[in-house]
């Protein structure tokens, strides 16, 4: 198949997927803009590329202003990030919460839709774990003060802040993460906010291909794989969620709500691990299942925002599968269509 007509299915998939997903609290599938690579295209270029996909929600790790000069007026939904350095100085005072506000969001805001404001992106369990409730906090008021109430506050976490996850129902989070996520479930539970999560289940595939079977880990499966009491999984990727589902109902907050922040498969870096194949497979088999608002055995029916991770390949992030998480090359080529 050429790229140009790889280019043209991926483009009209995504419209489909997004029009046929609900609105409002719907869960038409966003694409991450990283920006660590030196040969990506210009900005304005890369939100045109998004509009042209019909690609209605981007994440963006950090305010770059040139990305959110290029969004304004183009109806995408904007997920934003506090970048982990920046978390202790707005944990430290409301006012310089609120001059990250007015630096970075406040000028925006007539012509950007901002769905979520990120406080950090896996920041924890680490140094900056005691500075993200209070960060996060103090962000709230400062969007209530100018009733931004839309604006959702929130923290991105990954597996690291599990001690277990097999099987879902034996999750608990680390001695090192409890505390500080005690402080951060209470405040999403408050404020009605979700907890973002990074899931990948190509680096549990990777890792252990000898237990982790391949259709398992890329929704393939034609039934269930783990019997977990009386829920039954046929993709990893429902495991993982639930594992931190089950980790926080334990720590008492069985009502967060849970989004997709990341998920992904490398298309090169690891061999046979990650091929143009596997990648697309792993994606196209993901948006469907989002799409579908099945949800996970413990909490079926239920949507989930999330985003692919990512957008372009990134030639600055760490040699390996880092650099090959791109749905499309920096020349804006298609890496693999992501609809046979």
């Amino acid at each position: 198949m050429n790229r140009r007509i790889a280019s043209f299915i991926f483009f009209t998939f995504i419209a489909t997927t997004c029009q046929a997903a609900p609105t409002g609290n719907g869960i038409d599938i966003g694409v991450c803009y990283g920006l660590l690579g030196n040969d990506l295209p210009p900005a304005p270029r890369v939100v045109s590329l998004y509009k042209r996909g019909g690609i209605q929600k981007m994440r963006l790790y950090n305010p770059n202003h040139e990305a959110l000069e290029a969004l304004r007026g183009s109806q995408i939904q904007v997920t934003l990030g506090v970048p982990n350095e920046e978390i202790p100085k707005l944990a430290n005072s409301q006012e310089a919460a609120q001059s990250w506000f007015t630096t970075n969001v406040e000028p925006y805001i007539q012509d950007i839709e901002f769905s979520y404001i990120t406080v950090g992106n896996e920041a924890f369990p680490g140094q900056f774990g005691p500075s993200i409730g209070p960060a996060m906090h103090n962000l709230k008021n400062v969007l209530n003060e100018h009733n931004l109430h839309g604006i959702q506050v929130t923290t991105v976490i990954y597996s690291a802040v599990l001690a277990n996850s097999y099987p879902p129902s034996a999750a608990v989070f680390t001695p090192e993460a409890a505390s500080d996520m005690l402080n951060i479930l209470q405040f999403l539970s408050d404020n009605g906010e979700p907890i973002m999560l990074n899931v990948y289940p190509y680096f549990a595939y990777a890792g252990d291909p000898a237990n982790v079977r391949l259709d398992y880990a890329q929704f393939s499966a034609t039934g269930p794989v783990v019997q977990d009491g009386a829920l039954s999984y046929s993709n990893l990727f429902d495991a993982m969620v639930d594992s931190f589902i089950w980790a926080m109902e334990k720590m008492g907050f069985p009502n967060v709500a849970v989004a997709i922040s990341e998920s992904g498969w490398p298309s090169a870096g690891n061999g046979d691990f990650t091929t143009p194949d596997l990648a697309g497979t792993y994606n196209r088999n993901f948006m469907n299942h989002i799409i579908k608002s099945s949800g996970t055995p413990k909490r079926p029916n239920t949507y989930m925002d999330a985003y692919i991770f990512a957008m372009f390949n990134e030639n600055q992030k760490p040699n390996g599968t880092e650099q090959h998480f791109g749905l499309f090359y920096p020349n804006m080529q298609p890496v693999y269509p992501i609809f046979p």
